[in-house]
């Protein structure tokens, strides 16, 4: 046993005495992954006349080069990580510590650049890409109304062979261990176990996903039990806009939110009666038919408090992001920044903040990659963190540096600064506009009119920022109460399946998902990331699973055996924005890069469920796949 933790927020036991009823259930996920096009590759080369190991990686982590160097009894500085690489897609699974220390190794052994690509066997069998692999048993106790006062949760989660980070996807749950409902107490049991199956890693969500699968699995059986509207019931367990911000009983205050106005909007856009008469009509041509609802949340910013809160040992409290920004002697912006990025359009995140505060053009804005020798501090694009921390430490920058040339103007032109206005790069005297410096004036002379600076002020244009996760940097209570992630953006799904009678196959034919990530930056790539995350959840619900044969051994080795959706079975998505700033961003963006996958494989299950609750059946275990329905059919128990 990896790990073994029992929580309990709240009076649970009096909850459940008291509420009209109570029900009880078991959900299943299976494992599944983030399947990249490109497995993981790492180059390394050791220079003896500087001493130093160069590492070229596909690289998605946190502290890679740290770990590199830890593992090869190296100093900090011996070992420089690349990180302009095309990463070729990840979304938390290229890791590849084991691999890069192999590498890394053998190049300084040898004296030579070793290199290491995985093939597709070696990346399904032992590459850093399963997730979670977990049983839930759930217990809610609720009033005749539907409201939700209570649950009890047990999660079971199988790591594999080795430790990784596996346990810690049972943490960060806790973070929106209620999802969006007034819930009022909880009781949570986290367990990690070893067997001999591959190693998890942290794939998209970080554990989140299967839980908000199996919350979402209890409210649509309360609305059963009840005989109530499953939208209804969410409706009136949801959080109100006016009670935000809004405390959990896990400690984690929700930043900002209007779940009933995204409810509202996506039923409308689905055309929820029409829905449910085609789901209707459907039926009555001999389909089993179902509509599908989920509701969830993202936590985005990626503190890191769940460490410290499952590991005693571990007092991290700080995960930070920086960013530099610099205007050249030529005037030409530039944004530096520490990390990889796997295809989030971290260029255009930079190019575009920095562009909206010195308003300049973002297209005439260069990114710059610097690898980790003049890298500032970085997490890595994990926790749908980069709008948030890597956004605001561009922001905080560009600001810096805006100030700056203020103060140059306000020096040369004899004002004080606040009677300066500033205007695209001109900076003009509100009483007197014809007095003024140019943006090619200013650059001038930061960088060749040192007589015309301020005193004390030094030459050149450049500013740094390394952002603190906002409401982070506490350590967790001794109730196990902590402030884990700062922003909670929203999803509401709903789906339209259709299955057939004789072969169990689904088809689904419609989609809708509402969607509140606050300030968008970039509404092209968190659309992008949205879809992206729906067709991921769609396979992890219907027909991604790895599994083992009798004696153990792994028997989805290739694309043959790990069944992947294409486009034919995932179904036109339309969707429906709602912004509600978070008070803790520099524009009130909240994260988006989990978006779609925390929700959809909840809402193709009710989809499922609901096609199959006029027989009297339920399938609680993901994936659906095909033989699992046609078992179920024939009243024979999933495979």
């Amino acid at each position: 046993m990896l790990l073994h933790r029992k929580f309990v927020w709240g009076p649970i036991d009096d909850d459940f005495r008291r509420a009209a009823h109570t029900l009880s259930y078991r959900a299943r996920w299976g494992r599944s992954a983030t399947v990249p096009i490109e497995t993981f590759g790492v180059l390394a080369r050791w220079d003896p006349g500087i001493a130093v190991l160069d590492v070229w990686a596909s690289i998605q982590m946190p502290k890679y080069p740290d770990q590199i160097a830890r593992a090869l009894k190296l100093p900090g500085n011996a070992v420089r990580v690349h990180n302009d690489v095309d990463v070729g897609g990840s979304y938390g699974v290229k890791r590849g510590i084991k691999h890069s220390v192999l590498v890394g190794y053998l190049a300084r052994t040898l004296g030579c650049p070793v290199r290491l690509i995985e093939d597709r066997l070696e990346n399904m069998q032992g590459g850093d890409m399963q997730g979670p692999d977990r049983s839930f048993d759930v217990e809610l106790a609720f009033e005749a109304d539907g409201t939700v006062r209570a649950m009890r949760m047990r999660a079971l989660d199988d790591a594999g062979a080795y430790t990784g980070r596996a346990p810690l996807q049972l943490g960060k749950p806790i973070t929106a261990i209620v999802g969006p409902y007034r819930i009022n107490s909880v009781a949570y049991e986290a367990i990690s176990v070893t067997t001999n199956k591959t190693p998890q890693e942290a794939v998209r969500g970080f554990g989140q996903a299967p839980t908000n699968f199996a919350i979402e699995t209890g409210i649509d059986k309360v609305a059963r039990f009840l005989d109530l509207d499953r939208h209804e019931v969410r409706r009136r367990n949801f959080i109100r806009h006016d009670e935000f911000p809004y405390r959990i009983p896990s400690g984690s205050e929700y930043d900002s939110g209007d779940y009933h106005e995204v409810q509202r909007k996506t039923l409308e856009l689905a055309r929820w009666p029409a829905l449910v008469a085609e789901r209707d009509r459907l039926r009555a041509e001999g389909w089993l038919a179902g509509v599908g609802i989920a509701a969830c949340l993202e936590p985005s910013g990626g503190n890191a408090a769940f460490e410290p809160l499952l590991n005693d040992k571990n007092d991290t409290t700080t995960w930070m992001e920086g960013a530099r920004v610099r205007i050249d002697a030529l005037g030409a912006i530039t944004v530096v920044i520490s990390t990889t990025s796997a295809g989030q359009g971290h260029e255009t995140l930079a190019a575009t903040v920095a562009g909206e505060i010195l308003e300049r053009e973002p297209d005439d804005i260069r990114v710059a990659r610097a690898d980790s020798l003049s890298a500032l501090p970085t997490n890595s694009p994990v926790g749908s963190r980069m709008a948030i921390m890597l956004g605001g430490a561009i922001a905080e920058a560009a600001r810096r540096l805006k100030a700056k040339l203020m103060a140059i103007a306000a020096h040369d032109l004899g004002v004080p600064a606040e009677r300066l206005r500033y205007d695209g790069g001109t900076i003009t005297v509100r009483e007197a506009p014809d007095r003024r410096l140019t943006w090619e004036q200013l650059f001038h002379i930061a960088h060749r009119a040192y007589h015309r600076l301020p005193p004390g002020l030094e030459p050149g244009l450049e500013a740094s920022h390394v952002l603190q996760v906002p409401t982070g940097g506490a350590l967790p209570g001794a109730d196990g109460r902590v402030q884990i992630y700062p922003c909670y953006s929203f999803e509401f799904h709903v789906a339209l399946i259709a299955i057939d009678r004789g072969t169990g196959k689904p088809h689904l034919h419609d989609y809708v998902i509402g969607h509140d990530c606050g300030t968008v930056i970039n509404p092209d790539i968190v659309r992008g990331m949205t879809m992206g995350g729906i067709a991921h959840g769609i396979g992890a619900a219907l027909y991604e699973l790895f599994q083992l044969d009798g004696q153990g051994q792994p028997i989805s080795q290739s694309f043959m055996d790990y069944l992947l959706p294409s486009a034919h079975e995932i179904p036109h998505v339309r969707m429906v924005e709602h912004h509600t700033p978070s008070p803790h961003t520099a524009f009130g963006q909240k994260g988006s890069g989990e978006a779609g996958y925390l929700g959809a494989p909840a809402c193709v299950a009710s989809a499922v469920n609901d096609a199959l609750a006029p027989l009297g059946l339920a399938i609680d275990a993901l994936p659906i796949r095909i033989r699992d329905i046609e078992a179920a059919l024939s009243g024979g128990k999933p495979a």
